[in-house]
């Protein structure tokens, strides 16, 4: 596999989790993904940057466009150095919300993409990785 482009973006206010769609929407426009698969993406990244800013102080993510082979992808990694995610089942469960959300995030992010891969721990932050694939 193999990295095309990438390119890392602060998220530190809402104007930041904007500038995170539409940089996700340009790296799966540039990957061909259909507009089915565009909206499944941006709207994945879209609540993944929400978390970062409201849970988890700010952070960042990295946008990077992948091929392998014939298939073609993008990777989205969202870092932040805030509280941490104590119990990560619980908080992957459809309904949880630890502020007054839906509780739809984490799962329904993940429902959205390929890949996800979260690693997190009280007091060291979190680190959340979703790939799509076309």
């Amino acid at each position: 596999m193999s990295t095309t482009k990438a390119e890392e973006l602060a998220i530190q206010s809402s104007a930041d989790v904007v500038n995170v769609r539409q940089a996700v929407r340009a790296a799966a426009m540039d990957q061909s993904f259909s507009l089915v698969d565009q909206t499944k993406l941006v709207t994945a990244a879209s609540e993944l940057a929400r978390n970062t800013l409201d849970y988890g102080g700010g952070g960042n993510v990295r946008v990077e466009t992948l091929v392998e082979g014939v298939r073609k992808g993008v990777r989205l990694t969202f870092r932040d150095e805030g509280p941490g995610i104590a119990d990560i089942e619980l908080a992957m469960r459809d309904g949880y919300t630890s502020g007054g959300g839906l509780g739809l995030g984490l799962g329904g992010a993940k429902r959205l993409v390929n890949e996800f891969t979260i690693d997190s721990a009280p007091g060291k932050g979190t680190t959340i990785t979703i790939t799509r694939w076309r």
